[in-house]
């Protein structure tokens, strides 16, 4: 089984000087894995430096340094890379002869001066920095012992293929340098923010210095002669001794305030510091106050809890509700029973009977009697005044008195039938309480059983001291959500005090530097008082003051040369300073926008590059992973990236451990692992560039070789792997791994 072809690979080395190696041709070398095998001092160490010289540029000698430089010629050499990863070597005459002849069937890659750069098919190269090179790509024993930089080489090789037209990695070294170019202080950097704020003190200096010389000008202008010389050094020390003064001031000033700050942040951070201390009290009080089985209840269970306690409490209503209601029937139906009982005597119903038929009689006869005397009337009169009103209305009297009475004689003589319905109502009530009086028996027990429920399951919640009561339960989950709520807000306490000490820390730590500082701009030492301080300007202010009396008996000297001030207004140098001083503040805050633009640029950058990160890192440690447990046979599987950016190892336990404190061969490992997972994952990066490794396999066992070598043939179906070594056993040991995996194996004996 054979891996799909690649393109390109390295096929030959060709060397026309470099070390001790003068026309000489190394290869072919395969698609896949090539084992360059050779004795000691057999030029190993000098192909792996040849290749990376072609590549990058051959070394400068530097100490004591080999950079392989023959002794009178010139380094100079080529690499030949295969276009398919199908393609059989020729020889290695035959690429001799695609030297000379230009062959486009062979892609090539020269370089002799560094002055004249990487010559012919330069696209090769392109996807690959010297940096990741000599990081990733060349590899040797001492390189296993650590990964420096990782995050740098991570960025390069997880962002090279981005899809953008260079590396983010690159364009964020490229915005670093300018941010450097920025902030320099060296005298050559036009764009320097410092050089510039530098220049435009020196021009306000001058410009003020201007002012000042104006103002010399008119005493100078009265014995020019005579006090030219003397008057130029007395103002030169009267300037000096003002800008100390000045400067003395200053720093007295701001050592005042720094040691109230200081003061004011010693005391906020004790404050801080015992906040802290009483925030942790407060978190452990509280969670002791909590009833054991609530400390540790989620709000989702708190949730589900109140659900349970809501749905019993409406069981529990609507028991009652039912006892309720059973009671009112049983009491409604029993008072209605006892009533009837009440109205059993038959004489009282009699009397009740011939009072109802009096009145029934007197109704009858009484209003009739009064509508007909109306009515008759009524009739009459209209007949006797031709009134059709009072006719109808004393017509309809009449006629409705007349229909009382019959009506009145109709129920006078319908038949009685409130005996009956009476002893059927007292059967009935009877009946009816009877059967309300079974129902609240059945309510009463449903409650009693849906109460023994309730205590069983708030026992089983953990509610047991509720008592079987629905109200304190409730109670006793407010009391605990109050409490682990009241223990959040002391852990917040905790750490916002926390934070705040931290704070101040940092900021009495700055307010030395500063203290410091101020202290060196004025000439005294880091330790000085402010009672040195003080006693320092009292002094220059006594040495000004003699000064300025001695400046001042020149000047009254001056007045006699009034005339020529006149001479003074043709003057421009204070407008040629101002000039210049607004020309170095344009130059500056145009220095400072950009130089807020490229941190804007810097900010993005490392963002993109950590997002990438965050997409590959993980697959990258997955791999890793899974080679170092190949590599140690079980031993460690697994590594992890920690939270501060460290790397970690996991053994088969679970027991983490950083990798200081594993042996030589088993941080080899890690580290190769490591390389192998990157490389792999980051496709896009240096495609045609073989993998260089030089004795890689030389502490380890020959248990932990093998699984080494199974992670190098694993690396190879990815990339081209080049590995020069002088140890038979890790020939041996590849070969054998290749065979296993059915990959080929290139054998190059020196």
């Amino acid at each position: 089984m054979t891996s799909a072809p690649r393109s390109p690979f390295l096929q030959y080395l060709r060397i026309d000087r470099f070390g001790r190696f003068t026309d000489y041709t190394v290869g072919p070398f395969g698609p896949h894995l090539n084992i360059v095998f050779g004795a000691n001092e057999a030029g190993k160490t000098t192909l792996a430096s040849f290749v990376g010289g072609v590549l990058f540029g051959w070394e400068e000698a530097r100490g004591n340094r080999n950079t392989y430089k023959p002794v009178g010629a010139e380094r100079a050499g080529s690499l030949f890379f295969a276009p398919s990863g199908d393609g059989k070597a020729a020889g290695a005459a035959l690429a001799t002869e695609r030297l000379s002849t230009g062959s486009s069937e062979t892609l090539m890659l020269f370089r002799a001066r560094n002055a004249d750069g990487l010559q012919g098919d330069v696209d090769l190269a392109a996807d690959i920095d010297k940096d990741t090179f000599r990081t990733m790509f060349s590899l040797n024993s001492d390189e296993l012992r650590s990964l420096r930089n990782t995050t740098d080489t991570t960025a390069k090789l997880l962002t090279a293929g981005s899809g953008a037209g260079s590396s983010p990695a690159h364009a964020l070294a490229h915005v670093n340098e300018r941010l450097a170019a920025f902030t320099s202080r060296a005298a050559a950097a036009e764009q320097s923010i410092p050089q510039l704020a530098a220049q435009r003190t020196e021009a306000r200096a001058a410009e003020r210095a201007a002012a000042e010389q104006a103002d010399q000008w008119r005493a100078q202008d009265r014995e020019l002669h005579e006090l030219e010389p003397e008057r130029a050094a007395m103002a030169d020390r009267v300037d000096e001794s003002n800008r100390l003064i000045e400067d003395l001031t200053a720093a007295k000033s701001s050592l005042a305030a720094l040691a109230d700050e200081q003061a004011s942040l010693q005391a906020e951070y004790d404050r801080a510091r015992a906040a802290e201390e009483e925030a942790r009290q407060d978190a452990r009080v509280g969670e002791a106050a909590i009833e054991p089985a609530l400390t540790a209840l989620t709000a989702s269970e708190d949730r589900s809890l109140r659900d349970r306690l809501d749905a019993l409490a409406a069981r529990e209503a609507r028991q009652a509700h039912s006892v309720e209601v059973a009671q009112a029937n049983y009491n409604s139906s029993r008072a209605v029973y006892e009533a009837l009982l009440e109205t059993e005597d038959d004489e009282a119903d009699r009397r009740h009977a011939r009072w109802k038929r009096s009145m029934q009689m007197a109704f009858l006869v009484v209003v009739p009697a009064v509508l007909l005397l109306l009515g008759v009337p009524l009739f009459i009169m209209g007949r006797d005044r031709a009134s059709l009103t009072y006719m109808a209305l004393g017509a309809a009297l009449s006629a409705f008195a007349a229909l009382m009475v019959v009506g009145g004689f109709l129920m006078l003589f319908r038949p009685d039938k409130e005996g009956n319905v009476r002893k059927e109502r007292f059967n009935d009530a009877h009946w009816v309480m009877v059967q309300d009086e079974k129902k609240l028996e059945a309510c009463r027990a449903a409650e009693a059983d849906a109460a023994r429920q309730t205590s069983e399951e708030l026992v089983g919640y953990g509610l047991a001291s509720a008592h079987g009561s629905l109200r304190q339960a409730r109670v006793l989950l407010d009391e605990a959500r109050e409490g682990r709520a009241a223990v959040a807000l002391c852990r917040q306490r905790q750490q916002a005090s926390a934070a705040r000490a931290a704070a101040a820390g940092r900021r009495l730590q700055e307010i030395a530097a500063e203290r410091a500082a101020l202290l060196g701009r004025v000439g005294l030492g880091a330790d000085a008082t402010a009672d040195e301080v003080e006693g320092e300007l009292e002094h220059r202010i006594r040495q000004r003051a003699g000064l300025l009396d001695a400046f001042e008996s020149m000047n009254r000297r001056s007045g006699e040369l009034a005339s020529i001030l006149g001479q003074a207004r043709h003057e421009l140098t204070f407008d040629q300073c101002k000039l210049e001083t607004e020309q170095i503040s344009t130059r500056l805050e145009e220095a400072k926008t950009d130089f807020v633009r490229l941190l804007l640029a810097k900010r993005m950058l490392e963002a993109a590059i950590a997002t990438w990160e965050s997409k590959r890192q993980p697959e990258v440690y997955a791999k890793a992973s899974r080679l170092l447990s190949m590599m140690t046979e079980g031993r460690w599987v697994e590594v992890v990236l920690t939270g501060e950016g460290t790397l970690e190892v996991v053994d088969a336990v679970k027991t983490r451990r950083a990798p200081v404190h594993l042996s030589l061969g088993t941080c080899q490992q890690l580290y190769l692992a490591l390389r192998i997972a990157l490389l792999t994952t980051a496709e896009n990066v240096g495609r045609a560039i073989p993998i260089l490794a030089d004795d890689i396999l030389v502490n380890f066992d020959e248990r932990r070789r093998a699984g080494a070598a199974r992670a190098l043939v694993e690396l190879a179906e990815a990339r081209q792997v080049i590995l020069f070594t002088c140890h038979e056993d890790a020939v041996r040991a590849l070969k054998k791994a290749a065979k296993q995996a059915g990959r080929p194996a290139t054998v190059v004996n020196l």
